[in-house]
């Protein structure tokens, strides 16, 4: 039980990524909060996880009373807040640079970064509480390389990277951990849209081509990546801060 009475906060929790990772925290003894803006998705996930130590908390990341609002929320329901996982994150637009709408590239900054951003405001003061935490982003292999036709997308996992590499010198001291998980293509609801996007008639070749370009030959599945973050959450990580995880099935080799 690596995460025995540790609470974790999880949001984009209703997301493919978000629902692998609260399962594999309940499997290790962590209580969960889920955070999302869909209410219905936050119960049916809840549902199917079917543990009395996971509940879920609607909230926009957008916004600082938002961010607040699940970590008081998860201090009150379970005692504290040990791990916080933000990995609330759109793809946005499949489009040219040179098209992409202004409106929709602050849309995606604003969940991608400052939610990320907000979420640190609000969940590290509650870990100096516990004495130390372990804080996960979720980025992406777009975070180190480049995106053709994904640019904002690309920007907004660059710019987590640069977060949370300044957070972990920042709160080192404190015991507060912060490190990254970058994923390749992971089979979820994200990838069913960027292959829409890249061939609206033959989402499925879009999605044939993808996985051969991956040395490993196929998309993760949502556990893939939970498992490394279940590791980054655990006391089994706890020199590793500042440290951007690749999970790409070897892309970035």
């Amino acid at each position: 039980m690596r995460l025995e009475d540790k609470v974790a906060v999880i949001t984009g929790g209703a997301g493919g990524i978000g629902e692998a990772a609260a399962a594999r925290f309940l499997e290790e003894g962590a209580s969960v909060l889920l955070v999302d803006l869909d209410a219905g998705a936050l119960a049916e996930v809840a549902a199917r996880l079917g543990s009395n130590r996971v509940s879920y908390h609607v909230g926009d990341v957008t916004k600082a009373a938002d961010n607040q609002a699940m970590i008081d929320t998860a201090t009150e329901r379970y005692g504290g807040v040990d791990i916080f996982l933000a990995n609330a994150g759109i793809e946005g637009d499949v489009v040219s640079l040179l098209d992409y709408p202004e409106q929709r590239f602050d849309e995606l900054m604003a969940i991608n970064v400052k939610g990320p951003f907000l979420g640190l405001r609000a969940a590290i003061p509650a870990m100096r509480l516990r004495g130390g935490g372990s804080v996960i982003i979720t980025s992406s292999i777009a975070g180190l390389t480049g995106a053709p036709r994904l640019a904002p997308y690309a920007t907004s996992k660059h710019a987590v990277i640069g977060l949370m590499r300044s957070a972990a010198k920042e709160f080192a001291p404190e015991g507060i951990r912060v490190n990254t998980v970058n994923p390749s293509p992971v089979n979820t609801r994200m990838m069913r849209s960027i292959e829409q996007g890249i061939s609206p008639d033959e989402p499925e070749e879009a999605m044939q081509m993808m996985a051969a370009g991956i040395p490993m030959q196929r998309y993760a599945e949502p556990r893939d990546i939970a498992n490394i973050m279940l590791f980054l959450a655990s006391d089994e990580s706890a020199f590793v801060t500042g440290s951007v995880y690749m999970a790409d099935g070897g892309s970035s080799a």
